[in-house]
């Protein structure tokens, strides 16, 4: 049986740690692929940049990692972006693949909170990825970073070389994005 990690998340901008996760459960866990699943909108309102740029960036940050795939799945899909709605739709149109969620040890405790949280266990058993701070995070430690930190730098014309893929800090700089306050997000 094929099996498939589902990466969602804001990606706003998508950083080093999205892209050594990403390369972790790769190397490390029994997944054929790793599809990226940018939201469309944040199930919890938080504002974020719009959805063809954050696609965009994602793509050109996994660009060098040869089984990841992002999708525009969310953006055909109702508002907000529910991880369970988008779950279902991938069992659906791929019923003989298998489904693991990566889940940040951050936000683990958190899916009971979810729109259906409880079935999300069920639908894709979660691969959880460590974070400084949180349980969980004997598995994998991903260096402190986050999208918030990154926007704030650049608001701040402070230097995120070391936090986003040079591509995206090439388009980001292209662009013009997260120079104002009106570009926000999550991690």
């Amino acid at each position: 049986m094929t099996t498939w990690a589902i990466f969602g998340g804001s990606f706003d901008p998508p950083h080093v740690g999205h892209v050594l996760s990403a390369s972790w459960v790769l190397a490390t866990q029994p997944v054929d692929a790793l599809l990226v699943v940018p939201v469309l909108e944040h199930a919890f309102g938080k504002g974020l940049s719009s959805f063809p740029h954050r696609r965009r960036m994602a793509e050109l940050a996994f660009a060098d990692l040869r089984r990841v795939r992002v999708t525009d799945l969310e953006a055909r899909g109702g508002k907000p972006s529910y991880t369970v709605r988008t779950l279902r739709e991938l069992r659906a149109r791929h019923p003989s693949v298998e489904l693991r969620l990566i889940v940040g040890s951050d936000l683990v405790d958190q899916i009971p909170s979810w729109r259906e949280g409880e079935r999300i266990g069920e639908l894709a058993p979660p691969i959880v990825v460590g974070r400084r701070g949180h349980e969980g995070s004997e598995e994998v430690l991903m260096p402190e970073v986050s999208s918030t930190e990154v926007r704030r730098r650049l608001r701040a014309n402070e230097p995120v070389d070391e936090l986003v893929p040079r591509r995206v800090a090439r388009y980001i700089r292209r662009f013009g994005l997260y120079r104002g306050s009106e570009e926000r997000g999550s991690s």
